[in-house]
């Protein structure tokens, strides 16, 4: 079911947030929680922020974890900094294409508190002052007018989590719409590109060839289409020569690797239908 990301600075009490999450969840529900963060894959911070490599798989294995995670029943929660823009819109894009709901969870402190808390962890938990710094200077704070921020509940240390509020935008709110970006495509089909640049340049060579002995009013049949062009609409039309059905092939081309079908075998009819459109 749902994700809820945690975002926030280091040491902003993103962990103690999520455990009080967790167990009201857990109290209140009849739902599992698992817990993905920077602790669950075991990292040593310092080590890791340091490195812009290392920081950057750890993005990806804790995505991919989320992503293994999330199904229909169950709440994932993302104990991370997330403080990347461009990261929380792959996390966005994520739940569109699993069709769940998600919010965000800012835990909003000043420098000056973090890196006060950073000082009371234990020595083996704590950042190095110069990461901890580096890391605030590059914190991208969540904007609730981002549909990727979006619903965002902002959490001051001192605020109790409004867990009704928290609870209705993950257990009741529907689901973003998947959209091209987010759906699986037939395009990773290997063969499709090569059957839409065959099958349409077919179709334009039947069309040239077709005029040269053709009259008014005859149909044209074009290869694997079970519609044909009408050739009154092509002599009526004399601008429609190879660099004109060049064109028309291009823009058809493009169009359908934005919105491929399942069905290689209605291309086709696909492009007899377009080009019985386009010409007038």
């Amino acid at each position: 079911m749902p994700l809820v990301v945690m975002c926030g600075f280091p040491c902003s009490g993103k962990s103690r947030r999520t455990q009080e999450l967790k167990e009201y969840i857990l109290k209140n529900t009849d739902r599992k929680v698992h817990v993905v963060g920077d602790e669950t894959v075991g990292i040593e911070q310092n080590s890791v922020y340091a490195d812009s490599q290392k920081e950057k798989n750890l993005r990806g294995e804790l995505r991919a974890d989320v992503e293994r995670k999330v199904n229909k029943d169950d709440v994932v929660i993302l104990d991370s900094l997330n403080y990347i823009k461009g990261y929380r819109y792959e996390l966005f894009c994520l739940i569109k294409h699993a069709q769940t709901p998600h919010c965000l969870i800012y835990c909003l402190t000043t420098p000056d508190d973090s890196s006060a808390w950073n000082n009371n962890r234990a020595c083996e938990k704590q950042y190095t002052q110069q990461i901890l710094d580096a890391l605030v200077m590059r914190f991208e704070a969540p904007d609730s007018r981002n549909r990727w921020d979006s619903p965002l509940f902002t959490i001051q240390k001192d605020d109790t989590l409004p867990f009704e509020a928290i609870s209705d935008a993950i257990f009741h709110k529907k689901a973003p719409p998947p959209n091209q970006s987010t759906q699986s495509q037939p395009l990773s089909s290997s063969n499709f590109l090569y059957e839409l640049d065959k099958v349409t340049q077919d179709v334009v060579t039947a069309v040239l060839n077709a005029q040269k002995t053709s009259v008014p009013g005859d149909l044209i049949a074009v290869p694997e289409a079970s519609e044909k062009i009408s050739l009154l609409r092509l002599v009526d039309c004399p601008s429609l020569n190879m660099a004109e059905l060049r064109k028309l092939r291009r823009q058809f081309i493009s169009y359908t690797k934005m919105h491929p079908t399942e069905n290689i075998g209605k291309i086709a009819n696909m492009f007899v239908q377009y080009l019985n459109k386009s010409i007038h």
